[in-house]
């Protein structure tokens, strides 16, 4: 946690990790809120009908007491996987806790996946139980992996989740767990291959303290409530929104919403009075259509995930009052560069400066420091209480993932005098679309499972509203003639088995694709093809 300072400069020469030896997400979310202010709202839960809900701290202590009960009756013990599939829910802040309480490792997934992405994410994990609801559990059942199902709603072939909470007996005691024994995957795609599992410890929440607070205007301050378009299941909402903020005691705003409409967002705001929002670039590109945009109680706006400019700086000025506070990182180190126009100057194109607590650097290929302004990989120095354990069963992964005690972040940058720091591009391949970082691989595994479809390849291309798009090159098996029939029906197969941030946009039917001589498809040569 950031002490109180005047400056960047100040907080940065005074900041020192406090990370013990022994420490719990659950608890300290929830139990120690519990016990001091029971009655303090944790969770303002909007649903579909309009209808508003209020949770307590220590009504959420006794329903993920209770689902951890639940759980261990379904055969869950300590380092066991729990999938949780559920949009914004006070069952999904309810199942996480559970688990980190009862030791177990949560895997969030996000309900928009298709049945490729779901499927492969549950066997890799080895999930034990799948905690998911009745708008997701007939796809879920039809699964060819399928664990224990613990559905709110129940339903047949399923365990009912609130039966089963009302249902569980005896008092539960949180597990003693260490600050780095693992508590979560998140899995994120990588260039090719299969996604990765980043697996992260329950210290992961503390690191990513500093990163929230200095973005966020010093966040708490009285009166802060908060909220994220951003789904639970990325980092983007679990660990930059909802832990941090029940960390902290301030109540979080749920909203179950399957697409982002921008009139709405403005609304569901001053409906709530909402005063801090992470809102990724897309959403706020969006947000920037709506025709004279009504004033907001907001005090501090978040971004992370593509790099703004000066216009929508500009624009979120004018029409929030407020400057967006830019931030960097990736699922397996996030949250270690940012901005706060409270503190600093905000450079339009930077991404900020380092957060106290993390030593980033820009280095070469031998993992030296580049001299100022000059390009080379943005990298993070272990070790680093944000940085995760490992990708999950992957050990050849983690290790190309560092050079020495620097961990690659993937990306291209430089650093000014100043110590500001400019993304100039990736070194890989992923796509970086509407703030999601997609792989390619899993979506040209997707598209080979079309009947008609004999190689594929996938790239992203420039996006007005996205910043890049997910372009498709097919090759058409013998017999199959291509038309734009062909190419619709190829973007809704991938968007069933995928999600629908994934699915390729544009579809190019080509005769071949580029190849090098070892038979890997050259990227390059598809960037040039119109």
């Amino acid at each position: 946690m950031l002490d109180p300072m005047t400056s960047y400069e100040e907080g940065a020469a005074a900041f020192h990790w406090k990370v013990p030896a022994r420490y719990n997400i659950g608890t300290d979310v929830c139990d120690r809120h519990a016990a001091a202010h029971p009655d303090r709202v944790a969770l303002i839960v909007e649903e579909a009908d309009g209808s508003v809900r209020r949770h307590t701290f220590g009504a959420l202590k006794d329903a993920s007491d209770r689902c951890a009960l639940a759980l261990r009756g379904l055969g869950v013990e300590r380092g066991d996987r729990v999938a949780i599939l559920l949009p914004q829910a006070v069952e999904t802040a309810i199942a996480h806790i559970a688990a980190y309480k009862l030791g177990a490792i949560a895997v969030p997934l996000f309900t928009l996946f298709g049945e490729d992405a779901l499927t492969y994410r549950l066997g890799d994990s080895g999930a034990k139980v799948l905690v998911t609801d009745t708008a997701n559990r007939e796809r879920v059942l039809a699964l060819d992996v399928r664990p224990t199902i613990l559905c709110v709603g129940g339903g047949t072939g399923t365990v009912d989740f609130w039966d089963a909470l009302g249902a569980a007996g005896g008092s539960f005691v949180p597990i003693d767990t260490a600050a780095d024994d693992p508590a979560v995957i998140i899995y994120t795609s990588g260039t090719t291959g299969k996604p990765k599992g980043a697996l992260h410890a329950h210290r992961v929440l503390l690191g990513h303290l500093p990163g929230v607070e200095m973005p966020q205007e010093m966040f708490p301050q009285p009166g802060d409530l908060f909220w994220t378009p951003a789904d639970w299941a990325w980092i983007g909402g679990l660990i930059d929104v909802l832990l941090p903020s029940l960390h902290h005691g301030v109540p979080v705003l749920a909203h179950r919403a399957r697409k982002f409409d921008p009139e709405e967002a403005f609304a569901l705001m001053n409906r709530h009075g909402v005063r801090n929002v992470f809102m990724p670039p897309t959403a706020l590109k969006l947000m920037r259509q709506v025709p004279n945009p009504p004033r907001t109680a907001l005090r501090s706006i978040g971004s992370g995930g593509e790099t703004l400019g000066a216009e929508l700086l500009d624009w979120g000025r004018a029409t929030f009052g407020l400057t967006i506070n830019e931030f960097y990182g990736q699922t397996e180190c996030n949250l270690v560069i940012g901005n706060c126009a409270g503190l600093m100057e905000v450079r339009p194109g930077a991404m900020g400066r380092a957060i106290p607590g993390h030593d980033v650097a820009i280095i070469d290929n031998s993992g030296h420091r580049m001299p100022t302004s000059q390009v080379g990989r943005i990298a993070v120095r272990r070790p680093d209480p944000v940085m995760f354990l490992g990708y999950w069963n992957n050990p050849a992964a983690t290790a190309d993932k560092f050079i020495g005690d620097w961990l690659l972040t993937g990306d291209m940058g430089r650093q000014d005098g100043d110590g500001y720091f400019w993304f100039v591009g990736r070194d890989d391949d992923v796509i970086t679309s509407a703030g999601y970082r997609i792989g390619p691989g899993e979506v040209e595994d997707a598209l080979m499972k079309h009947p008609a479809v004999a190689m594929a390849a996938v790239i992203g291309v420039p996006d007005p509203v996205r910043t890049e798009a997910v372009k498709a090159f097919v090759v058409l098996q013998d017999g199959q003639e291509a038309s734009p029939e062909l190419a619709a029906d190829i973007q809704e197969f991938v968007k069933r088995r995928m999600a629908a941030h994934a699915y390729p946009r544009q579809v190019a039917f080509v005769e071949s694709l580029p190849m090098t001589p070892t038979g890997k498809i050259r990227r390059k040569d598809l960037r040039e093809l119109p």
